[in-house]
């Protein structure tokens, strides 16, 4: 009878030996067919880009040839206004908190961004389904939630969602974990000050009052260093590289590998908001409001609390998850092993909008 001999490597066309029936020997390569994944993002906000740049090398590394990626800003690339310049009213408003607020709070209740979305989506519908369906996706994944009510709309008006074929929409696959490890005890403590969406003022006074804290004035030296990351914001670290620092002070732009970053500090300054229960119910920090209370803490923390700061540290790593990404995307894959093609569903752009608005 026929038997098989060899493995496969994950993600590789497969070289197998065959013996037949008339005992003669060949080599045949199983081609998997590639996958197609869409990543949607946008440069609205912290953290959307890196997350999808984070789960596209995850599937390369787990899964190298077998998923072909593409991270997409569907908006700008296929919309017209006001879409296709969300990043620029972003930053706009950014730098205008009240208006920031406005927007943000004003559009909170579901009824207000449902009829607004739905609106968008009814006029914008064929830009954003040929966006979706050129790069014929097999999984379409979303990181940000600007890319997830239109395109489930347009898939649902196209009746791709119906389809078994149709392998999923992955929607907000964004997990923020907090991991600290120790550094040396011959090199300065660290902290690391991540810039999210809050404006040039509150991180220059943190920072600022970070640099006055960690300096020991009876010593005349420093008892930490401080790392800002500024992301985009140009205009932010140019001002904090002209202040004079008494402290090692690094000011970086856009970071690709921020993990390595917070795993080098031994203390780090972010966002609130949605992260205050998790961080300060698990014991993994502590949750402040001024920049002068932040600095005492974390110069205690660096000195005469160095025991608080260890405990903390200790708890923050029992809820670390360093293989968060690649659990998402063995997920993704196994959902992808469930179903077939996508790609194989005819696409046929259609004019009525009817079925959509529900």
């Amino acid at each position: 009878m026929d038997w098989l001999v060899g493995t496969a490597r994950k993600g590789a066309n497969m070289p197998v030996m065959m013996k037949t029936k008339m005992g003669t020997w060949s080599w045949i390569r199983l081609a998997l067919r590639t996958k197609n994944v869409l990543i949607l993002m946008s440069d609205t906000g912290g953290g959307h880009r890196a997350s999808a740049e984070a789960i596209r090398d995850a599937f390369q590394l787990e899964y190298g040839d077998e998923y072909r990626i593409f991270v997409k800003d569907v908006w700008k690339e296929y919309t017209g206004w006001p879409l296709n310049d969300m990043e620029g009213q972003y930053k706009f408003m950014v730098k205008h908190v009240q208006l920031w607020k406005f927007a943000f709070h004003g559009t909170s209740p579901r009824w207000i961004h449902s009829v607004y979305l739905a609106a968008i989506a009814a006029f914008y519908a064929k830009e954003v389904e040929a966006g979706l369906m050129e790069y014929k996706p097999d999984i379409i994944i979303s990181v940000h939630p600007l890319m997830q009510h239109i395109p489930l709309w347009v898939l649902k008006w196209q009746g791709l969602h119906k389809k078994r074929r149709l392998k999923g929409l992955c929607l907000a696959l964004k997990n923020l974990k907090f991991a600290s490890s120790d550094c040396p005890s011959a090199l300065l403590s660290a902290v690391q000050f991540y810039q999210r969406r809050r404006g040039n003022g509150p991180v220059k006074k943190t920072a600022k009052a970070l640099g006055e804290s960690l300096y020991d004035q009876e010593l005349k030296k420093p008892i930490g260093q401080l790392v800002v990351i500024c992301g985009r914001n140009e205009a932010l670290a140019e001002t904090l590289r002209s202040l004079e620092w008494k402290i090692p002070v690094k000011i970086r732009g856009f970071e690709k590998q921020m993990e390595k970053w917070m795993g080098a500090c031994d203390c780090i300054i972010t966002k609130e908001k949605g992260n205050v229960p998790y961080v300060v119910d698990s014991g993994a920090g502590v949750f402040t409001r001024s920049p002068k209370e932040t600095a005492r803490i974390v110069a205690e923390w660096f000195s005469t609390k160095t025991d608080d700061l260890k405990r903390m540290s200790e708890n923050a790593l029992k809820f670390a998850q360093p293989d968060a990404v690649f659990d998402i995307v063995r997920d993704i894959h196994e959902l992808a092993c469930q179903r077939g093609p996508l790609a194989n569903i005819p696409y046929v752009l259609t004019s009525s909008f009817s079925s959509l608005i529900y």
